[in-house]
């Protein structure tokens, strides 16, 4: 038995009509004729000397050799445009596909795109917000911006600023509760999309590193943390609010830290792309934008007072 693949137009004829399971509507989306695509599969089981198809007279059904061949085929044809469309990227200059999670899309990203959309007129940005960790290559995207702890293997990753959490509300609210202690009486929401962090970083944690021992009062918890933000921006209550997810709103007055001690996450963001990717001018150009971004506002991080939770 001959070990040389057959001609990839008859393997790619089988893989439509395995995956349609009918001759007509693989050659529809081939745009051959049905005899055709015949032909093709008729010449790809000459080849193997068996049968990939049992003929019947409106359907067909794979044999146990096409049953055997079609996941493969199925999967080879996808990596194969993936990787096609992972090479016609490399020749874009002009298209970026970044992906982040909503909350980092809706409080870092979108206030700022005015900025760099002046800066670079001639990249077309194309976002994704999702919790969902994405393929690079089946999902054709360029760039992402994860939260945690990497490593990132087979990445080209750059971490982002120091991460941390520090309370913070309207100043309409700052001026009812002046200190530490006054929080007992504020309504505390609750961001538990940084419950996974450890050693924990929650209100019960910033309280203790502030030697204040009361029993506070929790409002509405939010599985997001743009939406927790938004609460507090609401004048709901007062939130640990995450370093890059408030620090606009700090900067521009929206929202205050008057007790300025924040808890380190030990987790961070990260600008990751895949390795050889970061020399590409739109990735370049994405890439320094967001630094320099991060640095207009170093000097409100470097007003703060950092605590290590694992120290307390």
């Amino acid at each position: 038995m001959s070990i040389a693949l057959p001609p990839l137009t008859a393997l790619r004829a089988f893989d439509a009509a395995a995956r349609h399971m009918s001759f007509a509507r693989a050659a529809d989306e081939l745009n051959v004729t049905p005899a055709a695509l015949s032909f093709q599969i008729k010449s790809l089981e000459d080849h193997l000397g068996a049968p990939l198809f049992i003929r019947l007279n409106r359907a067909v059904e794979l044999t146990d050799a096409g049953r055997a061949l079609a996941p493969d085929a199925k999967d080879a044809f996808e990596q194969l445009a993936a990787g096609w469309r992972a090479a016609q990227r490399t020749q874009d200059h002009q298209t970026l596909t970044v992906t982040a999670g909503p909350a980092f899309t809706a409080k870092w990203l979108a206030p700022r795109l005015f900025e760099f959309a002046q800066s670079h007129p001639e990249i077309e940005l194309r976002f994704s917000a999702s919790l969902r960790i994405m393929d690079f290559i089946r999902d054709n995207i360029d760039v992402a911006i994860r939260f945690g702890y990497g490593p990132d293997p087979g990445l080209f990753a750059v971490p982002l600023a120091e991460e941390w959490v520090v309370p913070v509300m309207t100043p309409e609210m700052a001026t009812r509760f002046p200190t530490p202690q006054s929080l007992k009486d504020a309504v505390l929401i609750v961001d538990s999309s940084i419950d996974f962090v450890k050693p924990a970083i929650n209100w019960q944690v910033w309280f203790k590193a502030m030697k204040v021992q009361i029993t506070p009062t929790y409002g509405p918890r939010f599985s997001q943390a743009d939406h927790a933000v938004d609460a507090a921006l609401a004048g709901v209550g007062v939130v640990l609010g995450r370093r890059a997810l408030v620090i606009k709103d700090m900067a521009e007055g929206r929202l205050v830290a008057p007790f300025p001690c924040a808890l380190r996450t030990g987790a961070r963001f990260r600008f990751l792309c895949p390795e050889g990717a970061e020399t590409r001018p739109q990735v370049v150009a994405f890439k320094s934008w967001m630094l320099d971004e991060i640095a207009k506002t170093q000097a409100i991080a470097d007003a703060m007072t950092l605590i290590d939770p694992a120290a307390l």
